[in-house]
């Protein structure tokens, strides 16, 4: 026995179809364009930014050519000094260029000081052994011995270095001014006193001087005291630095050891002779009668 079927009506059934209607943005050509504050902030920041990494000042035209165009330089340069007027940086004007440089009431704070070393020349490290070993000498006595003239800054660097000063003034004509060593010579050598320094044979020994030397050749005992020597007198104030002294001119030597010279009313007359004598030469000479 067979159950009954379900009797399926053939009925097509069809889907709803939805409909969307598409919404279409219309078509526009609007530029978008920055605020001209915003373009003048933008080039505030690249002069400054070049301003700041820029190793030395820098021009107008480098300041133009990084900038777009149509930038007002002047009007961005002014307004950045305003802004660093009370800062610790200011933006000032040197030589026609711009620069960023520390404010001035603030250097105090920059400043550092620092030793400056000086190396001595020859003529200076010889002159001051003589004046270790002599003293008290005077210039004269030195130029004698190292056999030329000391050149105008040699004493005065040694003075200011502060390893001699003026002891006082020989009591010889013109009483000139005697040099010798100070305490400062004997801590950078690291003498207790001046007796330490080298002898003769120690200094032959060290390979500093001949094996063969001349004979009578004799270096004095170096003595340093504060007391002046019996043929000194105390400096009376009025000394002048080594500098200062006229030392004569490689043109007054010369004249010194050609002719003397004349004075300048006597050069004159001897002038307009010998130009009176030339245009004489000059002038066609009478002619002698016949006889």
């Amino acid at each position: 026995m067979t159950r009954p079927q379900p009797i399926v009506n053939d009925v097509e059934t069809e889907e709803p179809v939805v409909e969307v209607a598409e919404e279409t943005m219309p078509e526009t050509n609007d530029v978008v364009t920055m605020h001209p504050r915003a373009d003048r902030s933008h080039h505030l920041r690249i002069v400054e930014a070049l301003l700041f990494a820029a190793s030395e000042p820098l021009s107008t035209e480098q300041l133009t050519a990084a900038l777009p165009e149509g930038a007002d330089l002047p009007a961005l340069l002014e307004d950045l000094q305003a802004n660093y007027a009370n800062r610790g940086v200011n933006l000032v004007h040197v030589a026609g260029r711009w620069a960023l440089r520390t404010a001035s009431d603030l250097s105090f704070l920059l400043r550092r000081e620092a030793v400056e070393q000086k190396r001595l020349s020859k003529a200076a490290l010889e002159t001051l052994a003589i004046i270790a070993y002599h003293q008290p000498v005077t210039r004269a006595e030195i130029e004698e011995i190292r056999g030329v003239a000391i050149s105008k800054g040699t004493l005065d660097t040694l003075l200011e270095i502060g390893w001699t000063r003026m002891r006082g003034r020989r009591r010889t004509p013109g009483r000139p001014v005697t040099y010798g060593t100070t305490a400062a010579f004997l801590g950078h050598f690291g003498l207790n006193e001046i007796a330490d320094l080298p002898g003769l044979q120690e200094l032959r020994g060290a390979g500093l001087l001949d094996t063969t030397m001349p004979p009578g050749f004799d270096m004095p005992v170096p003595k340093m005291s504060d007391e002046l020597a019996p043929d000194e007198d105390p400096l009376d104030g009025t000394e002048e630095s080594p500098l200062e002294m006229h030392l004569p001119e490689e043109d007054e030597v010369l004249a010194e050891e050609g002719e003397p010279s004349l004075p300048e009313p006597l050069e004159a007359e001897l002038e307009e002779s010998e130009q009176g004598d030339e245009a004489g030469d000059d002038e066609p000479k009478p002619e002698e009668p016949n006889s």
